[in-house]
């Protein structure tokens, strides 16, 4: 068994901006810290809102090695034959959708060893068929069977529903990390367990904006409560995730967070 393992973990790519920064900055973070994992939640790439497969193509060519989503992620009708034919490419496994293309899990080799992402999706607040707590254990079990090495993305919108989830599989798995809020959060630790947690991974994206959307139209949204397309900002661009390194056995030693400006 390896003596060490080492997964980047990025946080929701937001747009064209989003997904061009985290290429431009990928290469750096892989020779700075030599990730044996590399996962990149990229439901929002594609205009702010679902994937294409020409996004899924650029980011495995760039380094990583799975891909995960949220609520936005059927929104690419294209992007269905990638979720059906990769299965590096995940959805949430409780979507409301049961015949969603894709699946919640994924196995993938490593220099340290196989290692499993698991895709989830928040019940609180956001549309999912299953309660997470109620799949999740079978996913786990599931993923336990091939590697103890095992990556949790809990794409959900209630902080008090991910730090439950933390609670509840802290020692089960390797990590367990927040994504959908696009705003990072101050909380990452190891829990007692020995599972790495942070409520939120962040956004790599434009953060002169709101959440990744342009300002105005959303304050004009706010203030007249008229429609608007919600177009991706531009500015203030930055790549965001967690760093989490781990015993060969799965368990958690350290969590950071990664946070880096476009230039």
């Amino acid at each position: 068994m390896s003596e060490g393992f080492t997964a980047l973990m990025i946080g929701d790519v937001v747009g064209g901006v989003g997904l061009r920064a985290l290429l431009a900055r990928l290469p750096e973070l892989v020779a700075t810290h030599h990730p044996d994992l590399i996962v990149v939640n990229a439901e929002n790439a594609a205009d702010g809102s679902g994937t294409s497969p020409r996004q899924a193509d650029d980011l495995f060519a760039a380094g990583a090695d799975v891909l995960t989503g949220g609520n936005h992620t059927l929104r690419r009708i294209p992007y269905h034959e990638v979720l059906r034919t990769n299965p590096r490419t995940l959805r949430p496994a409780n979507l409301p959708q049961p015949d969603a293309p894709g699946g919640g899990l994924a196995i993938v080799p490593t220099r340290a060893g196989d290692a499993a992402v698991i895709n989830l999706q928040g019940a609180v607040f956001m549309d999912a068929s299953a309660n997470p707590f109620a799949i999740v254990d079978d996913l786990v079990a599931n993923a336990a069977r091939h590697t103890p090495r095992i990556l949790v993305d809990f794409h959900a919108e209630a902080t008090s529903e991910k730090v439950a989830m933390g609670h509840y599989l802290d020692g089960r798995v390797t990590a367990i990390v927040g994504t959908h809020t696009h705003v990072p959060t101050a909380d990452e630790h190891v829990l007692a367990g020995g599972s790495a947690y942070i409520t939120d991974l962040g956004m790599t994206g434009p953060h002169e904006s709101v959440i990744g959307v342009n300002t105005a139209t959303i304050l004009n949204r706010f203030l007249t409560g008229s429609p608007g397309r919600f177009e991706p900002a531009e500015d203030g661009v930055r790549v965001q995730g967690v760093l989490i390194t781990a015993t060969g056995d799965g368990c958690a030693t350290a969590i950071t967070r990664i946070d880096r400006p476009l230039s």
